[in-house]
């Protein structure tokens, strides 16, 4: 998936983070191809990245308007759309990961066409997925998992593959989400397939491999969650992982959007992705916990995560505080026998 950066996010009049995690994800991860953001008034989030009109996006050589949200239900609200018209209609790219497709409104189909710019929706998985076959395939696994969305499981994913290919192992970051796919340039969307190709797809997303080769799998949704967990069983039983990551706020204690349900405990997490991904891969297991701290005080962090795992008996980490090393060595430990430490292949 080729896209033309730097980009111009589109946060709009948005008043929860949670729902701009698109937009942070790309200038968390790739801040160098931000030109700035495109906030409205009322807005009460910021990226941290300079705000720009449209007008002063093009005069800045941004070349593509980044639509940089992911609300319930994947869709904007109708007074952005004259922002994106004007962007369309400067010549921009108008890059969309939500559910619906840009090229449904003719209004910025006719803009689009009128000066050239592309429109690219990235939600859109590829033809002819597969039923899942449920039948083990060469390669290593390791899935990312939430108590909620919206939780870390994607920052987990690229911070736990950066920290095996710093150690040398054979790793691979599977996007199976908008803002993945932005940063990997491929991958599927998981939860724009029909759900009875779900597993399939998980599948196609994590090929066979190399016994010593590591898929790091973006985790969608939660099996908790009251809305979303089809998609986190059918990636779960698709991507057939030995191991996974439990992704948690530290602060959060309810569905995010969904107040009345209460955030399962850790354990109960773990025990239930050990109960159903053993449908697909026996030996599935926990190899560590990767917990949000941003909302505690920086003085209680590192002692935070320290009083949990000796909880849990599992490596704990923040993957922006302290890294992913902890879980890397676990897994290390838990699978010698082929992993690739420093240039070293274990026995």
């Amino acid at each position: 998936m080729q896209l033309n950066a730097p980009y111009l996010i589109l946060i709009g009049d948005l008043t929860d983070a949670t729902y701009a995690k698109t937009g942070f994800g790309i200038v968390h991860w790739r801040p160098d191809l931000v030109a700035g953001q495109l906030r409205f008034p009322g807005c009460e989030i910021d990226m941290g990245v300079p705000d720009m009109s449209v007008a002063e996006a093009v005069e800045a050589g941004a070349n593509s308007l980044l639509i940089g949200v992911a609300p319930i239900g994947g869709v904007v609200p109708d007074s952005w759309w004259a922002s994106i018209e004007e962007a369309a209609l400067a010549g921009m790219d108008i890059i969309c990961g939500l559910h619906f497709k840009l090229t449904d409104s003719p209004i910025i189909a006719s803009a689009a066409e009128s000066s050239g710019a592309r429109l690219i929706d990235v939600r859109s998985p590829p033809a002819n997925i597969p039923v899942g076959t449920g039948i083990k395939r060469p390669g290593k696994r390791v899935l990312m998992v939430g108590t909620d969305c919206a939780i870390g499981k994607k920052y987990s994913a690229l911070a736990l593959d950066q920290a095996m290919r710093q150690a040398g192992m054979k790793s691979t970051f599977r996007a199976t989400g908008q803002t993945g796919i932005m940063l990997a340039g491929e991958g599927i969307p998981v939860d724009a397939v029909i759900a009875d190709f779900i597993s399939g797809a998980a599948e196609l997303a994590s090929p066979a491999n190399c016994e010593d080769h590591w898929d790091v799998i973006e985790g969608q949704g939660s099996i908790f969650h009251p809305g979303y967990s089809g998609v986190s069983l059918g990636l779960l039983h698709g991507s057939q992982p030995d191991a996974f990551v439990v992704c948690h706020d530290a602060t959060r204690t309810v569905i995010s959007g969904w107040e009345h349900y209460t955030l399962p405990s850790l354990q109960d997490c773990i025990d239930l992705h050990i109960l159903l991904g053993s449908r697909t891969n026996p030996d599935i297991r926990c190899v560590g916990i990767c917990i949000n701290t941003s909302k505690l005080p920086a003085d209680e962090r590192l002692d935070y995560l320290a009083n949990l795992s000796e909880e849990t008996g599992l490596p704990c980490v923040d993957p922006l505080l302290n890294g992913c090393g902890a879980i890397v060595d676990h897994i290390v430990q838990l699978y010698p026998y082929r992993a690739t430490v420093h240039g070293e292949i274990r026995p």
